[in-house]
């Protein structure tokens, strides 16, 4: 599953968890814009049907 986070300072992360709930993977920095970050997730290999918000 990948889940699409909002940090407390307004920015966007995604990560990737797996079925044990560990997060194994994610954005390596926060964006400021959602659709950023989804474009981030998709070059990543992460199916938009997949995200999680």
């Amino acid at each position: 599953m990948f889940k699409l986070v909002k940090t407390r300072s307004g920015q966007f992360r995604w990560k990737r968890i797996a079925p044990n709930s560990r997060t194994v993977g994610g954005a390596t920095e926060p964006y400021h814009n959602r659709t950023d970050c989804l474009d981030n997730a998709r070059r990543n290999g992460v199916p938009p049907y997949m995200i999680e918000e």
